[in-house]
């Protein structure tokens, strides 16, 4: 299995090669060549897998070129009940009859980005010491990227991380988590602007070639496919908990901003999952909900860009998206390239009324949006019905899952976070704190350490070149 790029520039390369660099040389992003099917029987088999033993399954259809027997054991390393908390690793919590939470925040950043990026820095220190190589990790985060990117590559031999962040953006609980670290292999650089700022970033860095190379600049945002080849996984693994067989369908709720989780959810539905609906949630930067009901993608301004209270979701501008508009055109390149020419100048595409988006139903996908009020709302309806806290992230999930939820059908709603990590928003809706795990205790009064930056690809890149 090779990995080719959207936007059809370049060859196609073996996992390992696109594992390290992330971004396409050609500006597109790398996905698989074509998605391993899963047959009934296949799956039948898969449906008493324990998580290590359903992810190796399913990864090891992608990264072809590791020996079996070194994948096994960096999978068997990462799932465990010491990192994530119990041998479930990602434990269905039943609401009511055919509605569903899958709980993707136990492990050691409460939210979900820890079931892929554990995975990856385990990954990655196998690469490089394969290679004999370094590796200069740069990213960018809207909220919970870089606190799993960073706790997952801490001490990691030959790995240095370079995390972007929104000055100012983020929830208290994950600032403190990320520039509490003191592990000299991390630093943190938060940028005066919106997340799209810190991932344009990102992006005309590693696009730079000749600076890529010299400094072995690799990625963990999602543009890295390896990222959300492991997060596939945990769509299996909920649909088997909540099913007695492979002839049932489920629907999926989840929150995206950037696409990326969604994404994960599109390829496992590409590969046979009996998924009936992907249900995509936006907040108020409702730029994805707009494309699925019009066919308008029409990335907005970091000014026209809404500071609200899911802040990982305040993006404008989903970078995965790429990844499924790539399907969705037939996986024509010429298209895609054409496509992103608009968007990369600052506009938009309207593929309305072209076959294209006639497809969109053979995907699954539905959409809809969420507010302040309808979060708040969900979170105190959830504590009230059920007795369960959710964060204002999932709160989105759920409230437009339930807007799409059929009768038979069960609605499996992906959890992002544990509450604790939006504290304020809690307190708002419930009246009272969050519990907060012991671990994370006083987090908030440890010391800080974070450089303040503009948003300009030239100091990012002499501050990289200072301390690699």
């Amino acid at each position: 299995m090779e990995n080719i790029s959207t936007r059809g520039g370049c060859a196609a390369r073996p996992f390992s090669d696109t594992l390290l660099g992330g971004l396409a040389p050609d500006g597109g992003l790398f996905l698989p060549e074509a998605y391993p099917r899963v047959s009934a029987e296949t799956l039948e088999q898969w449906r008493g897998l324990t998580y290590p033993e359903l992810a190796f399954e399913i990864i090891r259809r992608f990264a072809t070129d590791i020996p079996e027997a070194d994948l096994r054991s960096l999978v068997d390393r990462t799932y465990t009940a010491e990192v994530f908390g119990s041998a479930d690793i990602t434990p269905v919590r039943e609401l009511e009859p055919g509605l569903h939470v899958l709980g993707l925040s136990n492990g050691p950043t409460l939210a979900f980005k820890d079931l892929a990026l554990q995975l990856l820095g385990n990954l990655f220190q196998y690469a490089l010491a394969r290679a004999g190589e370094e590796l200069n990790i740069l990213g960018a985060t809207s909220g919970d990227t870089g606190s799993a990117a960073e706790y997952a590559m801490r001490g990691k031999q030959g790995i240095r991380v370079f995390m972007l962040s929104p000055h100012g953006r983020m929830s208290a609980f994950q600032r403190a988590q990320m520039y509490s670290l003191e592990d000299p292999n991390i630093f943190n650089i938060a940028i005066e602007s919106m997340f799209d700022d810190c991932q344009n970033i990102v992006k005309a860095v590693s696009g730079d070639a000749d600076f890529k190379r010299r400094h072995r600049i690799g990625t963990v945002n999602s543009i890295n496919w390896s990222r959300l080849m492991a997060q596939v996984v945990y769509y299996f693994k909920g649909y088997f908990a909540v099913t007695r067989s492979n002839r049932e369908q489920v629907s999926f709720a989840v929150p995206s901003g950037n696409f990326g989780n969604i994404c994960a959810g599109h390829v496992a539905r590409m590969m046979g999952l009996p998924v009936r609906r992907l249900i995509l949630a936006t907040n108020e930067n409702d730029v994805l909900d707009e494309f699925f009901r019009t066919g308008v993608y029409a990335p907005r301004s970091t000014q026209r860009t809404h500071a609200t209270s899911s802040p990982s979701m305040d993006i404008s501008r989903a970078s995965n998206f790429e990844r499924f508009v790539f399907d969705l055109v037939g996986r024509d390149p010429a298209v895609v390239k054409g496509l992103w020419a608009k968007v990369e100048a600052g506009g938009a595409f309207d593929l309305a009324g072209t076959p294209h988006f006639a497809r969109i139903p053979e995907f699954g996908f539905v959409s809809g949006s969420s507010t302040h009020a309808d979060r708040l709302a969900t979170i105190r309806r959830v504590w009230r019905d059920h007795g369960v806290e959710i964060d204002p992230h999932t709160a989105d999930g759920i409230k437009v899952g339930l807007e799409f939820r059929e009768p038979g059908v069960p609605l499996v709603c992906l959890e992002t976070a544990l509450p604790i990590k939006f504290e304020e928003t809690i307190l708002e809706a419930l009246g009272r704190k969050p519990a907060c795990p012991e671990a994370f205790r006083g987090i908030a009064d440890r010391p800080q350490r974070v450089t303040v930056m503009a948003a300009d690809v030239e100091k990012v890149k002499a501050f990289i070149e200072a301390h690699a």
